[in-house]
């Protein structure tokens, strides 16, 4: 059994030890970022506009050098009244844009699905629903690992509100989010 595992090590140890260093000069082929935002949206009901925070994890390029995935929660609890909240947790594709001329600049268009969550006013109801983001936005470069994004999306919640005695139809909450993201490799 001793013989087994010094056998073992020895065949692993070249494997082990060829991770050890990275070029400088070469990135990660595949990039995971995190960042949080601060945003500002039409609800889309009751004429409210409540600002709140999004946090959000991104790995680009999955495939194809422009397409990745994105995940984003946002809660948005502010600039509201009579107990009206709204949350959002979506996954889905993104594609960014290379642009030659402009080495900082890295648009992108993203296609979110997931959930809405609301409390209506007055504790009227609650809800959960189904919802499609589609959007877009850009990242601006401060560092090799720092950027600034700027956001907007548009959400369709086709079953919303859903509030008991009154006809189903769709909400389409929208807005901008504005904050700072940190490419961790």
């Amino acid at each position: 059994m001793l013989r087994f595992l010094i056998l073992a090590v020895l065949f692993a140890a070249p494997i082990l030890a060829g991770g050890q260093t990275v070029y400088d000069a070469q990135r990660s082929p595949v990039s995971f970022s995190t960042g949080a935002s601060f945003s500002y949206f039409n609800a889309g009901y009751g004429g409210y506009n409540p600002i709140g925070l999004t946090a959000y994890v991104d790995f680009s390029p999955l495939l194809l050098d422009h397409l990745g995935a994105q995940a984003e929660g946002r809660w948005l609890t502010l600039n509201t009244s009579a107990g009206f909240r709204e949350y959002n947790y979506f996954i889905g594709p993104v594609y960014r844009f290379s642009l030659t001329n402009h080495k900082t600049v890295h648009p992108y268009l993203k296609a979110l699905v997931g959930m809405g969550d609301i409390d209506f006013p007055h504790h009227l109801a609650y809800g959960r629903y189904f919802a499609i983001a589609p959007g877009g936005g850009v990242d601006l470069s401060l560092t090799g690992r720092w950027r600034i994004r700027a956001d907007y999306e548009y959400q369709i919640w086709p079953d919303a509100p859903g509030i008991p005695g009154l006809p189903s139809g769709t909400m389409n909450p929208n807005g901008v989010s504005i904050g700072f993201s940190y490419r961790v490799f």
